[in-house]
């Protein structure tokens, strides 16, 4: 019997050891995708500089056009002037030719504001894009160090899962089956009893259950938490087995 529940106590140190790396490994995909996040929102926003940027200069294009289109306007109403016939007509485009050139000043009075501040969103985004590219790099960084972390319990797991086979071949099957099936609710579903308590629910189990455990060094079932129960001492080294 004694042989029996190390074999199983063996097999549980496997899952234990699985179910410890898997949760440790856990953290990784919710790191890497806050990372991640992170690292969106700091590109959406270098976008966003961008697209202001660029939206200004189609907005200086627009308006150099504008400009010149207003210029070639008044150069040809001026040419017109001297052909019209009357004073009247004549006063009537010289009133239109004069609110052109206001406007077109106007217009160049914009123009170089959007020039300047132009030049200060280019600045300010190779800044940002700069402070962009250092921030990109370090997070990539640290997200292909999780990743790493990640395959490397993810191997650590797979190799574990190999040699679990090995384990439990030497596991009594009856036994086996009843872990397997506590496991999967539970775990660890092999505990020992100590004092007559059981560790894995803290409640007490029948003295003679408890003397059973300890007489015959075999397992049973809790019957408050229904895991497979042993009494420690089966599984301590005697002085003769240490031998």
């Amino acid at each position: 019997m004694r042989e029996k529940l190390k074999a199983l106590a063996e097999l549980q140190n496997v899952d234990l050891e699985v179910a410890s790396l898997r949760k440790a490994a856990d953290v990784h995909p919710r790191q890497i995708a806050e990372l991640e996040r992170e690292l969106g929102v700091a590109r959406s926003a270098i976008e966003a500089e961008r697209a202001r940027v660029t939206d200004m200069e189609r907005q200086k294009a627009e308006r150099e056009q504008n400009i010149t289109d207003e210029k070639d306007k008044v150069k040809k109403w001026e040419a017109r002037l001297s052909e019209q016939r009357s004073t009247r007509e004549y006063s009537a485009l010289a009133r239109e030719i004069d609110i052109a050139k206001k406007a077109n000043l106007t217009m160049a009075e914009e123009q170089v504001e959007l020039i300047k501040q132009l030049g200060l969103a280019r600045e300010a985004l190779k800044g940002k894009e700069a402070d962009f590219g250092t921030k990109q790099q370090g997070l990539s960084a640290r997200m292909a160090e999780l990743r790493g972390k990640l395959g490397e319990s993810e191997a650590q797991v797979k190799t574990l899962e190999g040699r679990r086979s090995g384990v439990a071949s030497a596991v009594d099957s009856n036994l086996l089956r009843r872990y397997e099936v506590i496991r999967k609710k539970k775990l660890p579903a092999l505990v020992g009893v100590v004092a007559g308590t059981c560790q894995g629910c803290n409640m007490n189990v029948p003295p003679q259950l408890y003397n059973n455990l300890r007489t015959s060094l075999g397992t049973d079932v809790c019957p408050s938490c229904n895991r497979i129960i042993y009494a420690v001492e089966a599984l301590q080294e005697t002085p003769a087995a240490a031998k």
